[in-house]
C-alpha cells in the first residue's frame, strides 16, 4: 500500500490557492461541490463518495422529526449513510491503518487513531475544554509534546491561527510516530477571518499561514514516503445582509415560542413551521404538509431569499433526503440566513448572548465576534475558577457584522472548493466532491 495524507484547508480555492507558497506547487483543479456548501455535507460526500440525497448528511445542523430536536454539529461516523473511505480501504486490505486529525464524523469511525476537540461537561454545568482521541493515551502524548489543544482558538471571538498550527504539529507527529496508510488533516484557519471581515479580510497574510501549518504536514509526508491530496470544502464569498426567516414565519403566525425564565424558547411541537438556518441555505420545516403552500408564501416572500426548493425540485440539488426541510431555501448571493426568531432581543434566549453551538437552532456566525470588553471577559473566568456560578455574554446579536458566507453552489469555479495534488497525471479532468473517495483509494493502491 502507498501512504497517503489528505490535508483540508477549509475555505482555499483555485484562486487563493495560487498565494500560498508551498500549495501552489501542486497541480490544482476547482472541484464542484455538494449543496449546501457547508462543512459535514462536503466532508461526508468525500469521505463516502455520495451525494447528500444518499449519504442523509444535509446540512451543519437539521431538525430531528423522531426527536423533536434541532442538532448541530454532531461527531457520530454513522450520520453517515454510506461506508467511508477508511473503513473501505480496511476491509480491502488488513494491514490498513488510518489516523483522523480532526476531520468530521470523528467519533465511532473506526479509526486507528483520531483526535478531535471535545469538552467535558460536570454535573454542576461547569465545562472544560479538551481533546477526545482513539486511543485515549494519544491525547497525553499529544499534549505532553504541544501543551494542551487552544480550544478558544478553534471556535469563538478569539477563533484563530493557533488552532491550526497546533492541529498540523499534531498530525505531523501522528504521521511520523504512527506512519499511517490515510492520515486526514483538517486545517480551518481561512474561516473565521474570512466569515467576520469577507473582502477586507487579510487574505494574502491568512493564505500564507495556513500555507506554513500545510506545510510542517507536506514535510512530515515527505518524511514517511506518503503521497498527498489537498482538497476544500467551499469558497467563502463577500455578504452584507442576513435574512432572518424565522422572524418572518413569526409575524406570520407560524412559528410559536414559548416564554420561560432564560428568554424565549422555540416551540418545534407547535410551530407550523420554523427554519434550520445553516449559512446560506435553510430547512423550513413543516408540521403539517397541508401547510407547505402557506409556508413557502410566506418565506418567498422575505428579501434576500433567492430560491425556494420543494417537493421533486429538491434531487436538482442533490438534498432530496428526509432529514431535509420541507422546503429548502437559497439565499441570495450577498445575503445569509440568520436563525433568531425573537422580535425583541431583551426576549432573546441566554445562549443567544454565549458560544453555544448545541443549543442555538441554526449555524449562528456572530459567535466569532466579542461583544463587551476583554476585560470582562476576564472577570467572568475568575469567576469561573474561583467555582462561583457565570455565564460567558460573548455574542452580540447584530448579525449585519458578518461580512462572509458560503453555503450556495459557486457562481465561478475559481471561487469555489478546491482538488489538488502532488501528482498531476492522478488528478480527474473535471473532478467533483464525490470523485475524491475513489480517488484516494487509487493512489494507496487499494
Amino acid at each position: 500500500m502507498q501512504r497517503l495524507v489528505i490535508i483540508n484547508v477549509v475555505g482555499l480555492t483555485p484562486k487563493l490557492i495560487k498565494l500560498a507558497p508551498r500549495l501552489s506547487k501542486f497541480t490544482a483543479k476547482p472541484m464542484t461541490g455538494v449543496f449546501p456548501a457547508v462543512t459535514m455535507p462536503a466532508q461526508a460526500s468525500m469521505l463516502t463518495g455520495l451525494p447528500p440525497s444518499k449519504h442523509g448528511v444535509v446540512g451543519n445542523t437539521w431538525f430531528w422529526r423522531e426527536l423533536g430536536e434541532v442538532r448541530n454539529w454532531l461527531q457520530s461516523n454513522r450520520l453517515m449513510r454510506g461506508e467511508p473511505m477508511y473503513l473501505e480501504a480496511k476491509r480491502a486490505n488488513a494491514e490498513f491503518t488510518c489516523a483522523k486529525m480532526f476531520w468530521w464524523f470523528n467519533q465511532g469511525s473506526g479509526c486507528d487513531w483520531s483526535c478531535t476537540p471535545k469538552p467535558h461537561y460536570g454535573s454542576d454545568g461547569s465545562k472544560e475544554f479538551d481533546i477526545l482521541t482513539e486511543p485515549p493515551e494519544l491525547a497525553t502524548e499529544l499534549k505532553a509534546k504541544l501543551g494542551d489543544f487552544p480550544f478558544h482558538g478553534f471556535w469563538g471571538p478569539m477563533a484563530g491561527l493557533p488552532s491550526s498550527d497546533w492541529i498540523s504539529r499534531a498530525t505531523a507527529q501522528v504521521i511520523r510516530s504512527k506512519q499511517p496508510t490515510l492520515t486526514l488533516c483538517y486545517l480551518p484557519h481561512l474561516d473565521y477571518d474570512l466569515q467576520r471581515f469577507g473582502d477586507k479580510a487579510d487574505v494574502k497574510r491568512l493564505v500564507r499561514e495556513v500555507d506554513d501549518c500545510a506545510g510542517r504536514v507536506l514535510d512530515a509526508a515527505a518524511e514517511v514516503g506518503a503521497k498527498v491530496l489537498v482538497v476544500s470544502e467551499y469558497g467563502i464569498t463577500p455578504v452584507s445582509r442576513p435574512v432572518y426567516i424565522n422572524r418572518a414565519l413569526r409575524k406570520a403566525g407560524m412559528l410559536r415560542v414559548k416564554p420561560g425564565p432564560f428568554g424565549e424558547m422555540l416551540d418545534v411541537y407547535e410551530s407550523a413551521a420554523f427554519a434550520v438556518c445553516d449559512h446560506q441555505a435553510a430547512h423550513v420545516y413543516v408540521r403539517d404538509p397541508a401547510d407547505i403552500d402557506d409556508a413557502l408564501s410566506v418565506v418567498t416572500g422575505v428579501p434576500g431569499v433567492g430560491r425556494a426548493v420543494v417537493g421533486d425540485d429538491m434531487a436538482g440539488l442533490g438534498i432530496d433526503h428526509e432529514n431535509a426541510g420541507d422546503i429548502v431555501l437559497l439565499s441570495e448571493p450577498d445575503a445569509w440566513f440568520a436563525y433568531p426568531y425573537w422580535l425583541d432581543d431583551s426576549q432573546a434566549p441566554d445562549f443567544a448572548r454565549s458560544v453555544d453551538i448545541h443549543r442555538k437552532p441554526g449555524y449562528d456566525p456572530c459567535e466569532l465576534f466579542l461583544a463587551g470588553s476583554k476585560a470582562g471577559m476576564g472577570l467572568t473566568l475568575l469567576r469561573k475558577k474561583l467555582g462561583l456560578r457565570y455565564r460567558f455574554k460573548s455574542c452580540p446579536l447584530d448579525a449585519s457584522i458578518v461580512k462572509g458566507s458560503h453555503g450556495l453552489p459557486a457562481s465561478d469555479p475559481e471561487d469555489g472548493p478546491v482538488l489538488a495534488c502532488d501528482d498531476a497525471s492522478a488528478l480527474p479532468d473535471a473532478p467533483s466532491m464525490m470523485d475524491v473517495k475513489a480517488l484516494a483509494l487509487r493512489l494507496m493502491d487499494l
